[in-house]
């Protein structure tokens, strides 16, 4: 009798690590992963940044820029250096990864639950994308119903730049 409780005992723990080291395989290799694990905030890290002094504009400020027609919007810089675009990564795992993911396919751990998948940001169509647009596009949402939010009111304009700066470093996604 004891014998058949220890085998008992042995199979259920045999097939529980199995269990366990089919799911850590599952979430370390496959392009989706599952949404108790967040690529961006986890346990004990450190919160978002808090907004700097000064970045509330007592003139011009959004209102203007949201005024401005697409041709005549431009961004701050003429030439994308490394220090913006590793500014503008991290502003983009901040804001943009959980849709986006972390290989820039629309398959993050929300965004590969909407249909149609959020744009894949090296697809050959974004990477041709006015920098313009795209911060538009960030800045202020997809209008008639996309899923794009309007993030305007949470990032600032610098770090709106900074995150159109990385996306078009990124460059298009080779053919497989």
């Amino acid at each position: 009798m004891i014998k058949r409780i220890l085998a008992l005992a042995l199979f259920v723990t045999v097939v529980l690590v199995g269990i366990y080291a089919v799911i850590t395989v599952y979430d370390n290799n496959m392009r989706v992963g599952r949404m108790w694990e967040t690529p961006v905030i986890r346990p004990r890290e450190e919160p978002i940044p808090a907004m700097p002094e000064g970045v509330v504009p007592f003139s011009g400020g959004e209102a203007m820029i949201r005024a401005k027609a697409q041709e005549d919007l431009r961004p701050p810089y003429n030439n994308i250096t490394e220090e913006m675009a590793a500014a503008g990564k991290t502003q983009y795992q901040y804001y943009c990864v959980m849709c986006h993911g972390k290989n820039y396919d629309g398959m993050g751990t929300v965004g590969q639950s909407f249909a149609p998948l959020p744009a894949d940001l090296r697809s050959p169509i974004v990477q041709a994308m006015e920098p313009a647009y795209i911060f538009r596009t960030i800045s202020y949402g997809i209008p008639g119903g996309g899923r794009q939010p309007a993030l305007h009111g949470t990032i600032t304009s610098a770090d709106r730049w900074r995150i159109v700066a990385f996306v078009k470093s990124l460059g298009s996604r080779q053919s497989q």
